[in-house]
């Protein structure tokens, strides 16, 4: 039996993954129609078949991101065997997505810093990528035992990543995202160990 190749994505999910490119990259507001169907190479009008406004175009690239994230964090739940292992890819993640993020930053930080400047009403919705995060980051650290502050460290753990993008962007300094990383994974391992919480991440 002969395997198929996969199927082509759509136009339509070639705009949308296109769009959520150049939005990371440039920015929403930056970001006109012609620039995506310019880069997809499809005519105007092949591109207002599938979006007939901009807003339309934002809810499906935060659909698709929401996706693409949950199926990140379901690949890592599958690949790590401990909870620790799995909070660890997490952190490792910013170190994979290093070379990015030094130039446009976190990609969910800086489209709801965006949306929230500009009063958008997609705003919540974009913010629900974190919020994926923060349930998934909350189920590692209960699986650990701290289920009394498990939350807080998922918090702590999420601000502690978007802290590190920011930095990283506004220096440009792999190092500094390499140390961090290292932080973090001895805190996560503390924490495994029973350690306290939040200090060892602070130092």
């Amino acid at each position: 039996m002969t395997s198929r190749a996969p199927a082509a994505p759509s136009t339509r999910q070639r705009i949308v993954e296109q769009a959520d490119r150049l939005f990371y990259e440039r920015g929403f507001e930056n970001t006109a129609f012609a620039d995506i169907a310019g880069a997809l190479g499809i005519s105007r009008g092949n591109f207002y078949y599938h979006f007939k406004t901009k807003d339309e175009i934002l809810a499906a690239v935060i659909a698709h991101r929401r996706v693409q994230t949950q199926a990140m964090l379901d690949a890592w739940a599958q690949a790590a065997h401990t909870p620790a292992d799995r909070l660890q890819c997490f952190a490792q993640m910013m170190v994979d997505n290093r070379e990015a993020i030094q130039r446009f930053g976190c990609p969910v930080g800086t489209l709801c810093a965006e949306l929230a400047k500009l009063d958008h009403p997609a705003q919540a919705d974009a913010g629900m990528v974190f919020g994926q995060f923060r349930q998934w980051l909350r189920v590692q650290f209960v699986a650990l035992g701290r289920s009394h502050d498990a939350d807080t460290l998922a918090m702590h753990l999420l601000a502690r990543s978007q802290g590190i993008a920011s930095l990283a962007n506004a220096f440009r300094d792999e190092t500094f995202i390499h140390r961090e990383v290292a932080q973090l994974t001895a805190w996560i391992l503390a924490i495994a160990d029973g350690g306290p919480g939040l200090g060892a991440a602070a130092r």
